[in-house]
């Protein structure tokens, strides 16, 4: 085991103090979980810090730990989850490695002991009592909304992210990470964040027989170097239409050489022009990401009718007044036509929603890849129009409400079918 990193640093003596004050405060106002809408989640999940102060000082910059030691904050987070709730769900039908995984750490390497097909509770209680194993469960959300109670107490140690450790990706030794920079016992009722990077581990204190714990992963594959892998490609294909210099051919045998230093000077030239045609134009368009985004996103949280959201309320015409909802779950696009082949192809505006994901396959990779063999695959959902219809769009994006014959379209024919797209696919309202 690593050594006990001795005195906090600066930024650690902050971030007691911080904690301290959050203990306080907590004890005298005990408030539970609340999930009436996203936002009101995630402000209970972090109370007593308030939303603005956390991402303020502590998003992506260092760690914060909230403690609720009171005993009348000790089941803070048992809400809607235990352990025991594990043997509904396996009536339901879930499956060693797609759902749950058992595992365990053997002479400091991971065993997994899954059995196969599906999971038995008998079997999973079996290997927890009696094996100590570790018990994984994916994706909870695809099941309800949910913050798994913390039991008993776990011991977190956080090291000093770099870039040489971010790419140890297979460490042999805990020797090679070092000392840990913060250490702190979680108890009942606890929180602790910690930013992006931030090289973590988790052990069960000596003398406690068990300790459960929900990891939240937040903003994965959204940096500046994502964002500019998916848009750079769009800013390239735009200026070449007006730059002959993207247009001309590269030097013979360019890709056979292994050393194109001579080459790296044009490419900087142009890489500079390009900075500066974006300073000039600022518009960088980003598709695949957004699309990526959409089609992984959960759906509305709707309550009791989640199950039931269809076309509502009176059609649009042409004297209605409209509203768009579920603005969150909505984007904008613009693309060439997918629908046409042609090597010359004209843009077209799409509008990509989750109105429709399922939140049963919700974040679970291949096994959607496996799933669209049945044609069950979630996928994206959303509508295609003209590129003449892209002003009328963004007019019901800016405004709480508007009319549809003031919609920016030639006809009136184009207006009311615009309406009637969107509040067929549920994202507008008939006010």
């Amino acid at each position: 085991m690593p050594k006990k990193g001795g005195k906090h640093t600066e930024v650690g003596k902050e971030m007691q103090a911080q904690c301290k004050r959050a203990k306080v405060e907590a004890a005298c106002s005990p408030s539970l979980m609340s999930y009436e809408s996203p936002e009101s989640l995630f402000g209970s999940l972090i109370s007593p810090i308030k939303e603005e102060m956390f991402f303020r000082e502590y998003w992506e910059q260092k760690p914060l730990l909230v403690q609720r030691n009171d005993p009348l904050l000790a089941a803070y987070y048992q809400s809607l989850f235990q352990f025991s709730d594990l043997k509904e769900l396996c009536c339901q039908g879930l499956y060693y490695g797609r759902d749950v995984n058992i595992c365990r750490c053997v002479n400091g390497k991971k065993k997994v002991l899954n059995k196969e097909g599906k999971v038995s509770y008998m079997q999973l209680k079996k290997d927890f009592d009696q094996k100590k194993a570790t018990v994984q469960f994916h994706q909870p959300q695809r099941f309800k909304v949910f913050i798994l109670q913390l039991e008993g107490e776990k011991h977190w140690r956080l090291y000093k992210p770099t870039v040489h450790l971010a790419r140890e990706y297979n460490v042999e030794s805990e020797d090679r990470i070092g000392s840990p920079t913060h250490e702190f016992i979680l108890k009942p009722g606890d929180l602790l964040y910690f930013p992006r990077g931030t090289i973590h581990q988790a052990d069960t204190p000596l003398g406690i027989s068990r300790s459960t714990h929900v990891t939240i992963s937040t903003y994965q594959n959204n940096s500046w170097g994502d964002f500019l892998l998916d848009a750079i490609p769009g800013l390239v294909f735009d200026t070449a239409k007006e730059e002959v210099v993207l247009r001309t051919s590269i030097p013979r045998q360019l890709l056979m050489q292994v050393d194109i230093a001579d080459s790296t000077k044009k490419l900087s030239s142009i890489l500079r022009m390009l900075a500066d045609r974006l300073e000039n134009t600022r518009k960088l368009r980003s598709s695949d990401m957004k699309k990526d985004f959409i089609m992984n996103r959960l759906p509305p949280c709707l309550g009791n009718d989640s199950n039931s959201l269809t076309p509502g309320g009176k059609l649009p015409k042409l004297d209605s007044k409209i509203r768009l909802q579920f603005r969150d779950h909505a984007i904008i696009t613009v693309e060439p036509d997918q629908e046409n082949a042609d090597e010359i192809r004209k843009e077209m505006v799409y509008v990509y929603h989750s109105l429709k994901n399922r939140r049963e396959t919700h974040m679970m990779g291949a096994e959607d890849d496996a799933a669209s063999e049945e044609g069950t695959s979630q996928q994206t959902h959303g509508l295609r129009f003209p590129l003449s219809y892209l002003d009328a769009l963004k007019q019901i994006w800016s405004n709480t409400i508007v009319c549809v014959k003031e919609l920016h379209l030639i006809s009136d024919e184009e207006k009311e079918n615009l309406a009637l797209a969107l509040w067929t696919e549920c994202l507008i309202e008939v006010i």
